[in-house]
């Protein structure tokens, strides 16, 4: 039978992978595509998202092909999650023409990337390609990298200086990675930063790897599938800060606070919450479901940095409570303080 070719979508939080996922679903040319999600945190935001795209091929049930981890950052339980849950897609491959594995925003690749040299999946799968999502207006602003300029003056006087922060380490294991970079929200970004971002990125990445612009997830299918680089065997040409290493650990005061409440709020009122909470503590990334005052549909938001998007994607089901879920991603974050602050203007 005919191995399964996987795109692994990685890239840093808020960057817009799940945005590029959902619109793939639902321009899929005819391709089944079985989806395998990872979420940091015990709400699942980013599957629900995807599962009601209504795409599946499955009529039974219909979200049969989208699965959901939420146990811990994929590369972190290759063995205790990944293992099994590719174990179960295998057997059904005859119904799959490919597979898209969405990391964690705090996933390594390349610990994910290796288990498919295991004989259990590599006779079933292959890594196809690895598509890294960038914030082009984060990284314009100096984020996530720290300032463009500096970085690239810093690394010229001394290119042997260490002055990486994790994240930092993160963000560069995931384009040493890559078989093309999307930028997302580059609309937002006069041409001159554009350019520079660009550049940048290209002395970060292999040759021959593309950047290229992604408008609101919209990306046709022949660019995103059909790479054809057997990754797993191609891993000597993708350096990790973390190969000499046996086991890798992420930064321990990175953590997630997950509120689910019966509360109902006004859209605007709660975001200017959250953007006090921005200046309060560092976090890093904002996302969930919001029922609205007064509203029968369900709102999305999703927040980076100081800028928050909101849409209303579905009506709430009557059989299902209208709760608001949200989950924010940062740093030394305490659930107890959030949640007061979040719900108690409510």
């Amino acid at each position: 039978m005919h191995k399964i070719p996987v795109t692994v979508i990685t890239g840093f939080l808020g960057a817009g992978k799940t945005t590029l996922i959902r619109h793939l679903l639902q321009n899929n040319q005819g391709k089944r595509i079985a989806v395998l999600v990872n979420e940091f945190g015990e709400v699942g935001i980013d599957g629900e998202l995807l599962k009601d795209c209504q795409i599946c091929e499955d009529e039974e049930n219909p979200t049969s092909n989208i699965v959901e981890l939420t146990n811990g950052c994929l590369c972190c339980t290759v063995q205790e999650e990944f293992y099994p849950t590719m174990q179960q897609l295998l057997q059904r491959r005859e119904n799959i023409d490919c597979m898209l594995i969405e990391t964690s925003g705090l996933a390594l690749p390349k610990p994910l990337i290796q288990a498919f040299r295991w004989p259990e999946i590599r006779n079933g799968a292959t890594v196809d390609g690895v598509v890294t999502v960038v914030d082009c207006e984060a990284l314009a602003d100096g984020r996530l990298v720290g300032d463009l300029d500096a970085l690239l003056a810093q690394r010229q006087a001394d290119p042997n200086l260490e002055h990486e922060t994790p994240l930092e380490e993160l963000f560069e294991d995931q384009l040493a990675c890559a078989d093309l970079v999307l930028l997302t929200k580059s609309d937002l970004v006069d041409a001159a930063n554009l350019t520079k971002v660009k550049d940048w990125l290209q002395t970060e990445l292999r040759s021959g790897v593309k950047v290229l612009p992604c408008h609101q997830g919209k990306m046709s299918t022949d660019v995103l599938l059909e790479f054809n680089a057997s990754v797993e065997d191609d891993l000597v040409n993708r350096p990790s800060h973390h190969d000499l290493e046996e086991e890798h650990d992420h930064d321990d005061e990175i953590n997630s606070v997950q509120i689910v409440t019966n509360k109902s709020f006004e859209p605007q009122q709660l975001i200017q919450t959250l953007q006090t909470l921005l200046q309060q503590n560092e976090i890093y990334r904002v996302k969930g479901f919001v029922n609205v005052v007064n509203k029968p549909m369900r709102m999305v938001i999703q927040g980076v940095g100081t800028r928050f998007d909101t849409f209303y994607d579905r009506p709430w089901l009557t059989d299902e409570p209208r709760q608001t879920k949200l989950v924010l991603i940062g740093r030394s974050l305490s659930q107890k303080y959030i949640q007061t602050a979040i719900c108690q203007d409510f």
